[in-house]
């Protein structure tokens, strides 16, 4: 009877006839490698002109490439190229990027070539964003765009779904990250039909976009940490201290993300908020160093290298400087994502730790800070789960980051994101 009745408050949702999702199998294929190019086109031209900006021009010059005086110049120079942009271009490169997270937003077919632009300019440049929020754009409105006019009988939702699972898929290099995204999106949300059959397009399109950019580019999110064998009782103990740490340090920049963006918001015009912005990104490399300039993947990854290679003094200032920049360079205007940036400062602060207690491992240190700081800023917790666990790619790892992932939720949940209203006011 007790069965009977739970079975009646907890319906089962039919699954959908095969017939029905055949005809999305085409378009998710088309979607998930167009989505994967155009990820890679952006991505190579950021890499050559970033070679340009950083490497020829100052050589011809006869200046330092990562001189004082080089970061400010570049800097500032990029803050006035991408606020042209966003001055001139139709539908100005689009909205506030304060206001934009990961899900997927549909913006006009002719507003995404500025944006595409601000996005290239913005990663040769130096600001600490990467480029996961505006490829999601860019991608949802040209799949939108295409699909309407090429396939009309199939909904009209369709084509943002598809187009926002490749584009994760194509960034992380897996479907899993786009699966795990769309089922935390689906949460709470009425759904037709079972789960499965609501991800079977999103997924397909994920696993296009993700296996066209292994075949063309081959990334990897693996740091090439010390493997972490059989977890230990200290190892437990690292996490659960590491993890609400990074959350809490995470959080005194969201907090502080709403004055920040309000400050520049009063100077008016893009072509000051972002010049301004750019030079105060300049100072804060100054004062960090190179590590501290772009999205921060490549950055890491040399970090991880030689995780004994600089003092817990380093790392902290890394942090603090990383996290400041993340701020300022997602207040201003610069059009940008948050994900790529905090992987940054996590693995800094777990290198810190590590540093500070040698008994604290590289990869347990690097996972703990970077699950802590990703679930401060995006509040997305499978995708900080997943991140964390491939950073250090060790199956032993997974379970001690279910346990840290706890508290540290518990210090976030509820509180203010890293993402604003049309008003200036943060989303919780």
């Amino acid at each position: 009877m007790a069965q009977d009745t739970a079975q009646q408050a907890l319906p089962i949702p039919p699954s959908a006839p095969a017939r029905a999702l055949l005809p999305m199998i085409l378009p998710a294929l088309v979607v998930g490698v167009g989505s994967s190019l155009l990820f890679l086109l952006v991505s190579s031209l950021a890499e050559r002109l970033q070679h340009v900006l950083w490497n020829n021009l100052p050589d011809a010059l006869g200046i330092g490439r990562y001189s004082v005086l080089w970061m400010l110049v570049m800097l500032t120079a990029t803050g006035i190229a991408v606020g042209l942009v966003v001055w001139k271009a139709p539908g100005h490169a689009g909205p506030d990027p304060a206001a934009l997270g990961l899900e997927a937003v549909a913006m006009p077919p002719a507003v995404l070539p500025g944006l595409a632009l601000a996005t290239v300019l913005m990663l040769a440049g130096g600001p600490s964003l990467g480029p996961e929020s505006p490829l999601i754009a860019v991608n949802v409105g040209l799949a939108l765009w295409l699909g309407r006019l090429t396939v009309p009988r199939l909904p009209g939702s369709l084509w943002p779904a598809l187009a926002d699972a490749a584009t994760l898929g194509a960034l992380f290099g897996t479907p899993v990250a786009a699966a795990l995204v769309i089922s935390e999106a689906l949460a709470g949300k009425p759904l037709k039909g079972a789960l499965w059959d609501n991800l079977f397009g999103p997924l397909m399109a994920a696993g296009a976009g993700s296996m066209t950019t292994a075949l063309v580019a081959r990334p990897t999110l693996d740091l090439g940490l010390p493997a972490l064998g059989h977890p230990h009782w200290p190892d437990l103990l690292a996490v659960l201290v590491i993890a609400p740490a990074a959350a809490l340090l995470g959080m005194c920049a969201v907090h502080a993300f709403p004055y920040v963006h309000g400050a520049f918001r009063r100077l008016g015009h893009p072509m000051v908020t972002l010049p301004v912005g750019g030079l105060a990104l300049g100072l804060l490399g100054a004062l960090g160093g190179r590590l501290t300039l772009f999205k921060g993947l490549d950055e890491v990854a040399e970090l991880a290298k030689d995780p004994s290679g600089w003092s817990a003094g380093q790392y902290a200032v890394m942090t603090v400087v990383k996290l400041a920049a993340l701020t300022v360079a997602s207040a201003c205007g610069f059009r940008g994502g948050r994900i790529f940036p905090s992987v940054f400062i996590g693995a800094a602060f777990g290198l810190c730790a590590h540093a500070l207690v040698p008994a604290v491992q590289p990869s347990v240190g690097v996972a703990a800070g970077v699950l802590g700081m990703l679930l401060a800023i995006t509040r997305q917790g499978w995708v900080s789960l997943f991140t964390a666990a491939v950073l250090v790619a060790s199956p032993s790892i997974i379970a001690l980051l279910c346990m840290a992932s706890l508290p540290a939720w518990l210090l976030v949940t509820g509180r203010p994101r890293m993402q604003l209203r049309a008003d200036g006011t943060a989303l919780r």
